[in-house]
């Protein structure tokens, strides 16, 4: 089956690879879709030390490179969802969020799971608005 004309993978250098098969993001030619993301250092493939609110740090930085790969921002997101592996975690995680959101906060789930990839304490995965393409 063909690729529809508007839809295609976005990969960021500047962020982490994906580690299954499926894509960084995926764009149309009005949103984007991202996989979600863990504190992964790009560099070192590795977890970033700390704890939840280095995590988030890092998956919120990972989150803004594969968005502007794909013609967007951080300030374009629409509707997160963040996956926490101990709701205990939600205010620090929290903090770092609003850092990273300070005006016009996107809508949000966050949901408590069993376990993330890589034993990581927070994922996060975005929609968002692509820039208008000038014409």
């Amino acid at each position: 089956m063909a690729t529809p004309p508007d839809k295609r993978t976005v990969h960021s250098d500047s962020a982490p690879e994906a580690i299954g098969p499926y894509s960084q993001a995926v764009r149309t030619e009005a949103m984007v879709f991202t996989a979600g993301q863990i504190g992964l250092n790009p560099a070192t493939k590795e977890l970033v030390q700390g704890g939840v609110a280095e995590q988030t740090r890092q998956v919120l930085t990972n989150l803004g490179h594969v968005l502007q790969a794909a013609g967007s921002d951080l300030d374009l997101v629409v509707k997160t969802t963040v996956f926490l592996k101990d709701m205990n975690d939600f205010a620090a995680m929290n903090a770092v969020y609003a850092e990273a959101f300070p005006h016009d906060p996107p809508a949000r789930s966050t949901v408590a799971v069993a376990g993330l990839p890589k034993g990581a304490l927070v994922e996060i995965e975005a929609v968002a608005l692509r820039r208008r393409q000038k014409t």
